[in-house]
């Protein structure tokens, strides 16, 4: 840090001798600037430059470009970011911190907000990406602005509003890997002189990237389809409210789990081109696959009065989701069953959720010694999680085995931030927010068919009441015009719960408490150049305390949740883009992590310990096993990307051509660490674009590739239990593999 501000402040200082030499070029337009983006991280739209925090913006311009659908086709391109891939529940991963799979009904350590509306679930906000106007993804805690289960970070959504004037755009695209289409509409413009609409549409039909030698079918296959509706009125200047109706419905018919071996390497040149799996698991005669669907409602509204702002955001938010999961049953010597693909075992997550909310805010004018945000919040929902088990033949037991649990949690929470201006240079940011938040949960159990597999433990109910302070502090000072630096200490929190999918589950293991983190960041935010390019840099170190750990540990065929260990997170962010010259624009990241347990009593064994190491079946074992010092999962120690976009004239038309390259060092993937299964090796992929139309953009048609060298990556790994499977083996679930589509744009 202390060496790159002065180069900062040189490059300055020389920006202005050449300006001053060329007659002030900088100030006539000749000279290429990169756009300035906008963000609301701090509930107030400001510049992405000035906003004292590690974030990364991504445009919806972008984010049609690069066709990223989902969380997960974005996080290559966020420095620190990763997404589990759990079906309909994706889990974000910032700094190394997130809340596992293996307990359905956790609150996520990085929460997602669409339009405001906060949301705690994995599957509350899966159909958003289209026609958005920006994505923000902010690492390190938000507690104070954002609230609670922003532990790790938060990410807001921001759709794209209804435009004054009438535009929209149909977008049709044809994908030859997956053999099929996607098509999206918008239409927006005004109704009358105080009221627009904007209406946007999407639908998806694709094939998938494995094999099923079952049913001779690539998987999983791909239905999807979106609907959102936006108003906004505005009847005078004081006054401004969206309304948005939102509907969406996402179907994978099939997987993406992939058998491999326990001993040997997974990674050959034709890993993952095959699965097989019927449609009849365990007797239960129900397909492989997920699905979601949702709707959401959000009411954004702004008055003016006199020279504050009054801001409401309310909202609903509902998803049921389908989910029964087959497992590859190719053995790792690539031998297919005679009986059929995993004739012994099939599980099922379906669940059901709502949520009311509503927020208030009033903010102060700019310009002045004191500008503060000061807000309250309230929430209220209820959440349905069942569990189906259908087994045969293992331990020689036949049979169906249910559980179901049910969880009512309301808060809310008052909070504010204050900017002292100290001068026009220095200012003091802080922030406080005091939360309170009650949750009451029930889980029964039952054998419904056959004989028992898990033994069936009594009804388990609990409630919890928690309260607890995020403070943060943030002391931001302006070097140069162009040139910020800024130290930041902020706290976070992520709230308690119950175990939700774990027979025969203890009382006094029902249920466990919140976690804390503390965030340590210093930062550097820089324009050089007059705007050609922008250096922006984090350094930072996040503790967990009471750390909120879920592990399956197949010995014993179970789930584990506990408040077991500590952890810290250090590392550094950068992130560049450059402009060289008005028609090529050149960008990089690049992360370092080192992410790890402080402390971990009680973790379940890992894969290459012996018996006398660690025994599962030993209580007193378990206790004294320890694992600090080893990395959390998908915490690669190196990450980024880097990339160029570049603009060629051909007379009435233009060429367009962009590409960037992803990469992540090896990280770990799997409960267990074990260094062949369990370990993803290091990886880069390739994303490219080339399009060509008119210089308005009236039209265009475009060449757009995916991880183009078809990188086999694997987002997750399981050893599966051998009492149910015929041969011990590992499942890995795999990324998207290499995919290339034309599309085609009309606007008008």
């Amino acid at each position: 840090m202390a060496a790159l501000v002065p180069a900062l402040l040189a490059s300055e200082d020389a920006r202005a001798q050449d300006a001053a030499g060329q007659g002030g070029a900088s100030s006539t337009g000749q000279q290429p600037r990169l756009g300035e983006i906008v963000v609301t991280a701090q509930k107030r739209e400001q510049k992405l430059q000035d906003v004292p925090v590690s974030i990364t913006a991504v445009s919806g311009e972008e984010i049609e470009n690069l066709k990223i659908t989902d969380l997960r086709s974005v996080q290559s391109y966020v420095p620190n970011m990763a997404v589990l891939n759990s079906g309909v529940n994706p889990v974000v991963f910032i700094r190394g911190f997130g809340s596992g799979p293996n307990n359905v009904a956790f609150d996520q350590e990085v929460s997602v907000y669409l339009d405001g509306i906060y949301g705690g679930r994995g599957a509350q906000f899966s159909a958003p990406f289209f026609d958005l106007e920006r994505m923000e993804v902010l690492r390190g805690p938000q507690g104070a602005l954002f609230g609670r289960n922003t532990a790790a970070g938060a990410i807001s959504l921001v759709s794209a509003r209804p435009t004054s004037t009438l535009e929209g755009y149909l977008s049709a695209g044809y994908d030859f890997d997956r053999q099929g289409f996607d098509l999206t509409g918008v239409i927006s413009g005004p109704l009358s002189d105080t009221l627009s609409a904007r209406l946007a549409g999407k639908v998806t039909r694709q094939d998938g990237y494995i094999r099923n030698l079952y049913n001779n079918r690539d998987e999983p296959l791909l239905r999807d389809e979106m609907a959102r509706l936006t108003l906004r009125w505005q009847p005078s200047a004081d006054v401004d409210i969206v309304f948005k109706n939102e509907y969406g419905k996402h179907r994978l018919k099939g997987g993406v789990t992939v058998s491999g071996s326990l001993t040997e390497d997974v990674y050959d040149s034709d890993f993952g081109d095959n699965r097989y799996i019927s449609d009849n698991y365990a007797g239960a005669g129900l397909p492989e696959g997920s699905g979601i669907e949702t709707w959401n409602s959000a009411i954004n509204a702004d008055f003016g009065l006199g020279d504050h702002t009054l801001t409401l955001v309310g909202g609903y938010s509902h998803f049921t989701t389908s989910r029964f999961t087959g497992y590859d049953e190719i053995a790792p010597d690539g031998t297919v069953p005679a009986n059929g693909g995993n004739a012994r075992f099939g599980n099922g997550f379906p669940e059901d959720f709502d949520q009311w909310s509503l927020e208030a805010r009033i903010a102060s004018p700019l310009g002045q010694f004191l500008e503060y945000v000061l807000g309250v919040y309230y929430d209220t929902s209820d959440y349905h999680l069942h569990q189906d088990s259908y087994y045969r033949e293992v331990f020689a037991l036949t049979g169906h085995q249910s559980t179901d649990f049910h969880q009512d949690s309301d808060a809310w929470s008052i909070f504010g931030q204050g900017t002292f201006n100290f001068t026009p240079d220095l200012r003091l940011i802080a922030g406080l927010r005091y939360s309170q938040v009650d949750k009451s949960a029930t889980f029964t159990q039952a054998t419904v068919s056959g004989q028992a597999l898990n033994p069936i433990g009594p009804d388990r109910a609990g409630d919890l009441s928690e309260d607890y302070f995020d403070p943060s502090g943030t002391l931001q000072y302006d070097v140069t015009p162009d040139v910020m630096v800024y130290a930041t200490v902020a706290r976070g929190s992520k709230s308690g719960g119950f175990v939700s999918n774990t027979y025969n589950v203890s009382e006094e293991g029902f249920q466990f408490a919140s976690e804390r983190s503390t965030n340590y960041e210093l930062g550097v935010k820089s324009t050089l150049g007059g705007g050609v390019a922008t250096i922006n840099l984090a350094i930072f170190r996040m503790d967990f305390a009471d750390l909120q750990q879920s592990a399956y540990d197949p010995d014993l065929r179970t789930f584990f949740t506990r408040n077991a260990a500590e952890a810290r997170s250090e590392g550094v962010e950068m992130e560049v883009q450059v402009m060289p010259t008005a028609s090529l624009t050149l960008n990089a990241s690049l992360a370092y992590l080192d992410a790890r347990f402080l402390d971990y009593p009680g973790a379940p064994c890992l894969a290459y310990e012996t018996v006398a190491e660690c025994d599962s079946s030993d209580p007193t074992s378990l206790a004294e096993h320890n694992i600090a010092g080893l990395p959390l999962l998908f915490a690669p120690k190196w990450s980024g990307n880097a990339g160029f976009r570049h603009r060629a004239d051909l007379g009435s038309l233009q060429l367009v051509t962009g590409a960037n390259m992803q990469f992540r060092s090896k990280y770990y993937i799997a409960d267990g660490y074990s260094p062949i299964w369990g370990l993803q090796g290091g990886w880069a992929k390739f994303d490219a674009r080339v399009q060509i139309g008119p210089h308005d953009d009236a039209w265009n048609i475009a060449l757009v590739g995916r991880n183009l060298t078809d990188e086999r990556t694997r987002g997750a790994a399981v050893r599966f239990p051998g009492s149910i499977t015929a041969t011990t083996r590992s499942l890995s679930w795999m990324d998207e593999y290499r995919s290339i589509s034309i599309n085609g744009t009309v606007r008008f």
